[in-house]
């Protein structure tokens, strides 16, 4: 079973991140645009990659691994040069949506989060 864990914002991210080690599990993390009342994200990347990422969760996540979305804040805040996401050398954001392994070279960004076949590449690297 994959442990899926939702975060908004940078400050709560950091506070999340602190203390969560995932028990050994991969710590896998989406950065996206914050939703709207509609439910779907304002960034029109995030919501054609979602499906994509979700069923790549679904058949390839590895057995208690741990997907943590994030939400990197409404569009004004994201556009921001200064936003926090794009600062901190852990995030390192130029857009979205981006994908990591936490503290790992895994990384898709972009258009890249909806291609099935990396997705596939993306989970089934080892640590």
């Amino acid at each position: 079973m994959v442990h899926k864990h939702h975060v908004a914002g940078y400050d709560a991210f950091v506070a999340f991140m602190k203390d969560f080690n995932g028990n050994g599990g991969a710590i896998n993390i989406l950065f996206t645009g914050a939703k709207l009342e509609n439910g779907l994200s304002w960034c029109g990347d995030c919501v054609d990659a979602a499906p994509f990422i979700e069923k790549a969760i679904e058949t390839n996540a590895p057995e208690n691994s741990h997907f943590i979305y994030v939400d990197v804040g409404d569009r004004p805040t994201w556009k921001d040069m200064n936003n926090p996401f794009r600062k901190d050398t852990n995030t390192h954001l130029s857009v979205i949506p981006t994908m990591i392994r936490w503290k790992q070279p895994q990384r898709l960004e972009g258009e890249q989060c909806g291609k099935a076949d990396l997705l596939e590449l993306f989970f089934s690297e080892d640590d």
